[in-house]
């Protein structure tokens, strides 16, 4: 199961940054994770300081 970005996201692009495979953009309200992407490293939720990215 891929990562989701919940509502606490405050749109800092941490996890955009670290993400190792591009699967993180800024989508209209908060940054949205590409499922079909994602690798499930948990790196986003790691360096998020807010635990915006969760496993879905």
């Amino acid at each position: 199961m891929a990562y989701k970005i919940s509502d606490k996201c405050v749109q800092c692009g941490a996890c955009a940054a670290s993400c190792p495979v591009q699967c993180i953009s800024q989508g209209d309200s908060q940054y949205v994770i590409d499922a079909e992407k994602c690798i499930e490293c948990g790196t986003c939720a790691g360096i998020c300081p807010v635990g915006a990215p969760q496993k879905n």
